[in-house]
Order: C-alpha cells, then sequence, then structure tokens
C-alpha cells in the first residue's frame, strides 16, 4: 500500500519549487493563485530569497506548504494514496493533498497558524532542542523532573527511535539539555527555531487559530490521514478539525504515525516536497519500506 507524507518547517531551502514553476503550467498557476492569496510574491522569497528571509515562520510554513502540495497535485493520477500524514506543518499539506481541505482554504489556514505561532514566539524567550540516542521515556523523565509552571520543557517531536526534540523556555531547553548528556545523549542540541512549538507555550496560537480551523469547510478525506496527536487515521471531519487544533500545544507523534502506517500495509512511502529528513527518519523507524521523494 502507498503512502504520501509531507515535511514541516526546517526543511526549506532557496529556490525551492523554482523547477515546477518554469516547467510546469498548472504549478505555475497555482503559485500566482498563492501570491494573489496571501497578498505578496512569497515565490520571489522561495526562489531568489535569502535564507534569512526563509526562515521567518511567516513565510516558512506557506512556503514549505506550497511546494508540498503543489508537488503532489502535479502528479495527476500518479498521485494515488492509500493514506496520508505530515509532520506538523505538513499535515496541512497533507489535508489538502488528500481532499478534506481546498487549496485555498489550506494556504488561509497555514498563513493564519504562521502568523499566530510568530506572535506566540515573540512573546516569550523560548527554543526546541533536538536529542539524540536516548530511550524517548528517558527525555520524558527529565523534561518531568525539570518542567514549571513558569519554565517549560517538555518532548515535542517523537520524529524516530533516539530522536526526540524538546520544546520549552530557553533556561528549561538548556537545563534539560545538560542534565541529557549526563544521562548519556549522544548530542543535545538546540536549534535554529523561532520559538518552543508544540509545547504549553503555543497556547495563544492554538486560540487564535481554533476560530478560523472551525470556521472552514473541511471535506471527508479521499483516504485516511493519521495525525500528529494520536498517529492514528482520521477521516471524519470534525475529529480532523479538533485534532489539528490540538496539535499546536501537542507532541508530534511522528514515530507512532509511521508505525500504525506500517502495520496497516503501508509498504511505500512518498514524501512530498523540499528535504529528505522524512525518509530518513522512516528508514529509522523501519528499514524494509521502500521510500522515494517527489519534489
Amino acid at each position: 500500500m502507498k503512502a504520501f507524507v509531507f515535511p514541516g518547517q526546517g526543511a526549506q531551502f532557496v529556490g525551492m519549487g523554482k523547477d515546477l514553476y518554469d516547467n510546469n503550467p498548472m504549478a505555475k498557476d497555482l503559485f500566482e493563485k498563492a501570491n494573489d492569496i496571501l497578498g505578496y510574491r512569497i515565490t520571489d522569497i522561495m526562489f531568489e530569497g535569502t535564507d534569512e528571509d526563509l526562515r521567518q515562520t511567516k513565510v516558512t510554513q506557506p512556503a514549505v506548504f506550497l511546494h508540498s502540495v503543489i508537488s503532489a497535485l502535479c502528479m495527476g493520477d500518479e498521485f494515488n494514496p492509500d493514506m496520508t500524514a505530515g509532520h506538523s506543518l505538513g499535515e496541512f499539506s497533507a489535508l489538502v493533498a488528500a481532499g478534506a481541505l481546498s487549496f485555498e482554504d489550506g494556504l488561509k489556514l497555514v498563513y493564519a497558524r504562521a502568523m499566530a505561532m510568530q506572535k506566540a514566539c515573540e512573546a516569550a524567550p523560548s527554543t526546541m532542542a533536538a536529542i539524540v540516542g536516548l530511550p524517548d521515556e528517558k527525555v520524558e523523565e527529565v523534561c518531568a523532573q525539570i518542567s514549571t509552571d513558569d519554565n517549560v520543557v517538555v518532548p515535542a517531536n517523537y520524529n524516530c527511535p533516539g530522536q526526540l526534540v524538546i520544546s520549552g523556555n530557553v533556561d528549561a531547553i538548556n537545563a534539560a539539555c545538560e542534565q541529557l548528556k549526563e544521562a548519556g545523549a549522544k548530542r543535545a542540541l538546540p536549534l535554529k527555531v523561532g520559538g518552543a512549538f508544540h509545547s504549553p507555550l503555543m497556547q495563544p496560537a492554538k486560540d487564535e487559530l481554533q476560530a478560523a480551523i472551525e470556521s472552514t469547510v473541511f471535506n471527508t478525506p479521499k483516504c485516511p490521514i493519521y495525525q500528529n496527536v494520536d498517529g492514528k487515521p482520521h477521516t471524519e471531519p470534525a475529529e480532523i478539525k479538533a485534532n489539528l487544533i490540538a496539535q499546536l500545544t501537542s507532541s508530534v507523534r511522528w514515530t507512532q504515525c509511521v508505525q500504525n502506517m506500517i502495520a496497516d500495509g503501508a509498504d511505500n512511502f512518498t514524501e512530498c516536497g523540499p528535504g529528505k529528513a522524512l525518509r530518513g527518519m522512516i528508514a529509522r523507524i523501519d528499514k524494509t519500506v521502500a521510500t522515494q521523494g517527489i519534489a
């Protein structure tokens, strides 16, 4: 069975999507429609901007979404998923590609999400760090010992066995990194991100995005979407909406998504969009499944 997966923030690079724009009329039309919806030429930043310009959350999220969704839609009949999933932001791409959201509504929600998250990031000094080489349970234990209401650190992204990203206030992240290195982590690496995604510090963004999601029409997708909050397949629009709202302050259970997709029959994964990060994670979760990319 075929699974199609969609990357999240961090996969972006200058020049992303330019080949599609130059060589595929459908892609060019969709990119130009996106420029009109956003009210600025995001394609100029994607194709010719600086890394710094592209790294702004309000630019990164719609840019990765556009590259991912347009890559999938331009496949035509070759985009024939039995199931889909997306990592964090990529869940919106998966929903549009599977027909649960229109292209226009998906882009508007992604932009609203990006702007809300940018504001939440600016409200408190916060960050994320990648922890490599420890069992998830040990990372969870250290986070629970350190985290307080005023100094938060929580597991954020369960990427694959031995790789878990933590998220929270800067002081709590630094303290957790020190303890996790002492506990035997191969690496405890602070990430160059704008804030504490998938943590309680995103609550203001969640409140803002909830109204936008609740007022948007969601359709029944053409295949199950394995959602980040629980790693399980969903097709019911009301459930999909609730999970999408919860996602901003919940952990991304990517390992569980992939494991459940494989348990349900997926043996071939196609990553749609920029980068190769998801293929690397999937290979570390299960080396027996085939992976490839479409960009």
